[in-house]
């Protein structure tokens, strides 16, 4: 099955600046997951899921859709990263306690990756996706930043970005779904490590081979002036949204 690929030319940068999920999240999917045999991350980029799960479980399934993803994985001796799909991942049926996809559930065959996660689930295991909304600096820095999002990469965005503005509102999960909270990821960005998470999007990269001109050279300047000073470090705060269901 093709898969829409729109990381692999920036996997090195979207491994070095892509924030980590908070503690309180992966405590509330050890909550929900009385088995702590084998876990499968599926879309699992550079592996942070993966890593953080190889923590709790007997086995990590990780599996990406690209190569180059998988390259730049972080490796553990539990975690067996392939290179597979979200709707074919090769994995024994009814094998995992815990499926989880971060931030990536949006670029799915939705139907086929369900009928995916019936086949691979055990009984009573957990499916949880989530994904991190727009950040939050400064109100001058985020002046800036919305300015960038919404005008210079206005046209840019694939059309799957709308589910995550939705929170997967209109994802239609067959499952039985279980309240999960809000969660708050923070980072400590300098501004070329904003610059660089920036540098990781879709959207950026499109713009970039679309025009030869990385966009953020547009708003370097105003962002400068609105972080104060380039080397000065501050809180990059996102919030997290997830959807949690329960196989039967």
């Amino acid at each position: 099955m093709n898969f829409k690929d729109y990381f692999s030319i920036q996997a090195d940068v979207y491994a070095k600046y892509r924030p980590l999920y908070p503690d309180a999240l992966y405590d509330y999917l050890l909550h929900l997951t009385p088995g702590r045999q084998t876990a499968w991350d599926c879309a699992t980029g550079n592996g942070q899921v993966a890593v953080a799960l190889a923590q709790h479980f007997k086995e990590v399934f990780a599996t990406d859709a690209s190569q180059s993803q998988i390259n730049h994985a972080t490796a553990r001796s539990n975690i067996q990263y392939r290179v597979a799909t979200a709707e074919n991942s090769g994995l024994t049926a009814h094998s995992t306690d815990l499926i989880t996809v971060a931030q990536a559930l949006h670029w799915f065959n939705f139907d086929a990756f369900f009928t995916e996660v019936r086949r691979v689930g055990k009984p009573g295991s957990v499916l949880a996706v989530w994904g991190y909304e727009l950040c939050e600096v400064t109100p001058g820095v985020d002046a800036v930043f919305m300015h960038y999002y919404n005008q210079i990469l206005d046209g840019f965005w694939a059309k799957e970005r709308a589910y995550v503005e939705t929170r997967y509102a209109s994802v239609p999960f067959p499952f039985t779904e279980t309240p999960a909270p809000m969660f708050r990821m923070e980072v400590q960005y300098n501004l070329s490590q904003f610059t660089g998470f920036l540098n990781s999007w879709s959207a950026t990269q499109k713009y970039l081979q679309q025009h030869g001109q990385n966009p953020l050279e547009l708003v370097y300047e105003q962002l400068l002036e609105a972080w104060g000073n380039a080397g000065l470090v501050r809180t990059v705060a996102f919030p997290v949204f997830m959807r949690a269901f329960i196989l039967d």
